[in-house]
């Protein structure tokens, strides 16, 4: 059910300080300055899904900081994609000044010193999840904050096109569904991140790249089919499964291999939440495309060095609460 916040019910007299208690509980501590004379109308509406909240956030002109201060006081740790709907966003992190205007999108680490203003009223989109989430090197996080993205083509308009149908759909999805959007919606923005810093397939033409983005996109949509195939995969994108083997042979694993360690990984991170979920070893092995129960203990034992079984038992006996602590702290992260 979605979380709504709103001040639109309220004088003009009451919203500013209304609005401020309304961005403090629906995200981390910020320094909120409403600018005008006359402070308008704010609401947030948020849907969760796994580990990423999704708030549609819209409102008046205004100032939002997140200061030393802030930081220090919660420490999250939390990465914000912010998606503008409407008006214009200048934002400010890691010592880059951006101007994100509607269609474009922009990344911000709430561990870090952030400003964002916009001068007329305004409605934008934010995904938020623990940085944990993010499989990225620090440094290529911070080197693409506060950077505008174009959500009109390239890589980028994978990325926004994934992230629109999300929030399109967030109040549909149950949650195994919406863990399993989430976590990849989480992985192509990876691969985004990645290709802004040549990570990606560097020794590939630019096209190649692009072609490999979408590839990875397709298959991260298909993983729990297990008929999800190199052939198959060619054919959805109209390309021979020659060429498909040597985009990924340019980052040095193979079209089975990328697809079975993506599988591991859902495993690994479903297999600490079985008890809850009720599900046992051989159904999570299923549902992320493992047939063969007996083929999925010996790729997850070669994988990780323990059995689907043995990993489980770390789950029942709580040994991930704090990774769980964090992720619901994290789902209460700033959408600025």
């Amino acid at each position: 059910m979605s979380d709504v916040l709103s001040t639109m019910s309220l004088s003009a007299a009451d919203r500013a300080e209304s609005w401020r208690d309304v961005v403090s509980r629906a995200f981390v501590p910020l320094d909120v300055e409403l600018l005008g004379e006359e402070a308008r109308p704010g609401r947030i509406t948020g849907e969760r899904l796994g580990a990423m909240r999704v708030i549609d956030v819209q409102g008046g002109p205004q100032v939002a900081r997140r200061s030393k201060r802030l930081i220090a006081r919660d420490g999250l740790e939390v990465v914000i994609l912010s998606f503008q709907h409407r008006g214009t966003a200048v934002k400010e992190q890691n010592g880059r000044e951006s101007v994100v205007g509607p269609g474009e999108f922009s990344l911000s680490d709430a561990s870090r010193l952030l400003r964002k203003q916009v001068r007329e009223e305004f409605r934008f989109t934010s995904f938020q999840f623990p940085r944990e989430e993010l499989r990225v090197r620090d440094q290529d996080l911070q080197a693409v904050t506060a950077t505008t993205f174009s959500g009109r083509e390239g890589t980028a308009a994978v990325v926004a096109n994934h992230f629109a149908g999300v929030a399109r759909e967030a109040a549909r999805f149950d949650a195994p569904m919406g863990r399993q959007i989430a976590a990849t919606a989480v992985d192509l923005l990876a691969l985004l991140i990645d290709e802004r810093c040549g990570r990606l397939t560097p020794q590939a033409p630019e096209t190649a790249a692009a072609h490999l983005v979408r590839v990875k996109d397709h298959i991260l949509r298909h993983l729990p089919d297990p008929g999800l195939s190199p052939s198959g995969i060619a054919a959805a994108h109209h390309m021979s499964v020659r060429y498909l083997h040597k985009l990924f042979q340019s980052e040095g694993t193979t079209v089975g291999g990328w697809i079975r360690s993506r599988r591991l990984e859902r495993c690994r991170r479903d297999l600490l939440r079985s008890p809850a979920l009720g599900l046992g070893v051989a159904a999570v092995g299923r549902r992320w495309g493992f047939v063969s129960a007996s083929h999925f203990s010996r790729a997850f034992r070669e994988a990780y060095g323990v059995t689907p079984r043995e990993w489980q038992a770390l789950g029942d006996t709580g040994a991930e609460g704090a990774a769980g602590d964090a992720g619901d702290s994290g789902r209460a992260a700033a959408g600025f």
